[in-house]
């Protein structure tokens, strides 16, 4: 892909997030889902693999039928009330159809399997926007349209998602897929608190996001695409290994990392709710993501390879680490201490 042509498609990720995040008609808030669709879509398939070319077109399908069920959900929405602003979403059917429109656009359970499909055929840094930025717009609905959503269904969605996203990833061997279902454990972890505390929704995005960007860059660093890979990479930046096997604590959600911050604050939140036992389902849940993440740490760190590897050493890389990755791997592991100031904004 050319400079020319990658600066047009950032530009308008950018963009169309801009205008999705800070527009009140729904009909601009489509037309920015839109513009985030097409401009990833050649991020996606750049590599012209059959895999990459396949999971472009099934992203095109899932975020085509997912853009239509957001019209016509604001068009049900405008016929009832008169009204197209994005925070005057008040007939329930709407609420119910929009509620379906993002879970298929972020990939919660029931509407995930396209996702771990999609970011296995793409390359680490296209899998990045993917986790991150292409679910800011969708999460920015979400948050605007909030109190006119239906608490249950969003909790058997949530409930559902961090149950399957620990659980289908327990037997992957490839990370990108493993990445996959951690994003829709954590997106759980999203829907379930939205209805009562949408700032909590999003201070759990801007960390997971925080802590997701540090893991992919490092892979992208050391290249590796899968576990058997991962076992030779202490080799290459021992430094680096060893404060990714901190990220990954943190992404499972360990004190007294970063990534236990937003989990501590929405069983919080929960059990002021009166939701003690859903508080609870989704705090055992998330073990089962423990159980990935530590297997992705003990591979990365502490396995040893077997001399039999058909995977060729190397020895130390030379360049320095990027101080983008430093300076992310430092705030995904100790931004705990300043849990009191956080809670005082939110």
């Amino acid at each position: 892909m050319t400079p020319q042509a990658k600066l047009i498609f950032t530009t308008s990720l950018m963009l169309g997030t801009t205008i999705t995040i800070s527009s009140n008609h729904w009909i601009m808030a489509w037309a920015g889902l839109e513009i985030n669709t097409l401009a990833i879509l050649p991020m996606i398939s750049k590599s012209h693999h059959p895999r990459s070319v396949e999971a472009a077109t099934k992203y095109f399908l899932t975020q085509a039928a997912a853009s239509a069920l957001v019209l016509f959900s604001s068009m049900t929405n405008a016929w009832h009330t008169g009204q197209w602003d994005i925070t005057q979403l008040t007939h329930p059917t709407s609420s119910l159809i929009l509620t379906s429109a993002i879970a298929m656009k972020l990939g919660l359970v029931p509407f995930h399997f396209w996702f771990p499909e999609v970011l296995q055929g793409s390359p680490l840094t296209t899998g990045l926007l993917l986790s991150t930025v292409m679910k800011l717009p969708p999460i920015a609905l979400l948050f605007m349209t909030s109190p006119s959503l239906n608490p249950a269904l969003l909790t058997c969605m949530a409930v559902l998602s961090t149950a399957l996203g620990g659980w289908m990833g327990l037997n992957q061997t490839q990370i990108r897929k493993i990445l996959a279902f951690s994003s829709i454990s954590h997106l759980g972890w999203m829907a379930i608190i939205i209805a009562y505390n949408p700032k909590l929704t999003l201070l759990n995005f801007y960390l997971y996001t925080l802590m997701t960007t540090a893991v992919f860059l490092t892979l992208n660093t050391i290249k590796t695409p899968n576990l058997s890979t991962l076992m030779t990479t202490w080799t290459k930046i021992p430094s680096l290994n060893a404060m990714l096997f901190l990220t990954l604590l943190s992404l499972a959600g360990l004190p007294p990392l970063t990534g236990f911050l937003p989990k501590w604050l929405i069983i919080q939140e929960l059990t002021k709710q009166d939701m003690i036992p859903v508080a609870t389902a989704i705090s055992l849940l998330s073990l089962l993501g423990l159980f990935f993440y530590l297997r992705l740490a003990y591979c990365a760190t502490i396995t040893l390879p077997p001399h039999t590897t058909n995977h060729m050493k190397r020895w130390h890389i030379n360049k320095p680490t990027s101080t983008t990755i430093a300076i992310l791997m430092v705030l995904s592991t100790t931004l705990l201490p300043i849990s009191p100031m956080i809670t005082t904004t939110i």
